[in-house]
């Protein structure tokens, strides 16, 4: 991209005419801002409501919703939000007093917890390669719990002394080693000879580990494991997977209160890491390995202007500035030349994008550019932080801000950008 030199924003009118994006929500690629998805069929067809979470994030959803992807079954998404994110829907409440995701109906049965949906949605609709119950699939996905503690024991204990860190990590590279054994004994990248349900059921936490053990460890699985390096390379040509993808960033962050804590080593190559995660460069890490799509910039400008008015409402400073420095930032994303923001305007512009949340705001090449954006922009006035990302509770990413946004997505209500702050 040529760099244009930029005197002054361009002004929303502008900003919009640079809009070109067209998505097809319901029938195109697997997005997270979807209501309703019916793969070319009709809503007759309709047998499933998925619920699942409002910001696209819980690792038991993310199983269900490929499952519902790549067998291409009609469904409609109710979103809720997470316990640790706001208030429970007290509708939910009252159809799942427990709360939990996620859940499905299925031909008007209420059916709770993530395996045993995927095996009811196989006696419905048949096996995605392999029934979660065949005996090729049990001792896989024991393997799959094995490798979920070790990471857990590893990233979630207090750590006393550098004995039982190193132990921790020997402990988890053990079992590492062992699903690349498993990996190894196919011909192909995935763990069946084909794709199947199995790659899904390790997708999810395989992908939070990736994404947590190199920030808090400087550990890289994708980059340490060539077995995982192939099953993620293969794993990213399948557009169910790159619609449901999520980046280092959102994961760090989120996991803490999922967790109930995230312990880092403090070695040089974590904080390195964690440097580049949070302030970038973020083009570059190993959180994704495909190549960047020619429309990620339109992607990230399309999904703030749709909900500009939250995002500069829910802003700690001042709406005007805000509202100015917002336009400086989008003006860069699109132009290339440098836009310089009001003075104070720089915490503002870090605060969205410490809270830009992939995949439920876009995808991950339009959450990196867009981050790119405002911190190129907010480092021309100074390097002012906004408020600290919370560790006990996501309560900033709380989609109660955004219930009375009533634009929406194929004319249901979408809820992103979910930044709440109370302003003093």
């Amino acid at each position: 991209m040529t760099t244009v030199p930029t005197a002054t924003p361009l002004a929303w009118a502008e900003l919009e005419a640079l809009d070109t994006i067209q998505i097809d929500r319901v029938n195109g690629p697997t997005n997270a801002q979807a209501r309703l998805r019916l793969f070319g069929k009709t809503e007759a067809d309709v047998r499933v409501t998925l619920f699942r979470d409002n910001h696209a994030w819980c690792p038991y959803c993310q199983k269900v919703w490929l499952w519902l992807e790549e067998k291409q079954i009609p469904y409609r998404i109710e979103k809720v939000t997470m316990f640790c994110c706001g208030t429970k829907e007290k509708w939910y409440k009252e159809r799942v007093p427990s709360g939990m995701l996620p859940a499905v109906e299925l031909d008007g049965q209420l059916i709770t917890e993530s395996d045993d949906i995927l095996i009811a949605l196989e006696q419905t609709f048949g096996p995605l390669t392999i029934s979660m119950l065949a005996p090729t699939a049990m001792p896989l996905r024991r393997l799959e719990r094995l490798l979920f503690r070790a990471w857990c024991s590893w990233l979630c204990q207090p750590v006393r002394s550098a004995r039982q860190e190193q132990f921790n990590r020997e402990q988890f590279v053990t079992v590492v080693a062992k699903v690349e054994d498993s990996l190894a004994t196919t011909s192909g990248p995935y763990f069946l000879e084909e794709f199947s349900v199995i790659d899904l059921v390790f997708t999810p936490y395989v992908e939070r580990m990736n994404a947590s053990l190199f920030y808090y460890k400087g550990y890289s699985m994708r980059e340490e494991s060539p077995g995982f390096a192939a099953w993620f390379d293969a794993m990213e040509t399948r557009p169910t997977y790159r619609g449901t993808q999520s980046d280092f960033h959102t994961h760090v962050h989120d996991l803490p209160p999922q967790m109930g804590g995230c312990w880092e080593n403090g070695e040089p190559q974590a904080r390195a890491n964690q440097q580049q995660v949070d302030h970038g460069p973020w083009l570059g890490l190993p959180d994704v390995g495909y190549g960047e799509p020619e429309n990620s910039r339109v992607e990230a400008l399309h999904r703030v202007l749709k909900h500009r008015n939250n995002i500069i409402r829910v802003n700690p400073i001042d709406d005007q500035m805000f509202d100015e420095a917002l336009r400086c930032a989008l003006t860069h994303l699109m132009m290339g030349g440098v836009c310089e923001p009001p003075k104070g305007s720089d915490s503002g512009l870090r605060y969205l994008r410490d809270r830009v949340n992939v995949p439920r705001d876009m995808s991950i090449y339009a959450g990196k550019r867009l981050r790119m954006s405002l911190e190129v922009t907010a480092a021309l006035v100074g390097d002012a932080q906004g408020p600290a990302i919370p560790v006990r509770n996501r309560y900033d990413q709380n989609p109660a801000e955004f219930v009375t946004d009533r634009e929406s997505d194929e004319g249901t209500t979408n809820l992103p950008f979910g930044l709440n702050w109370l302003k003093r």
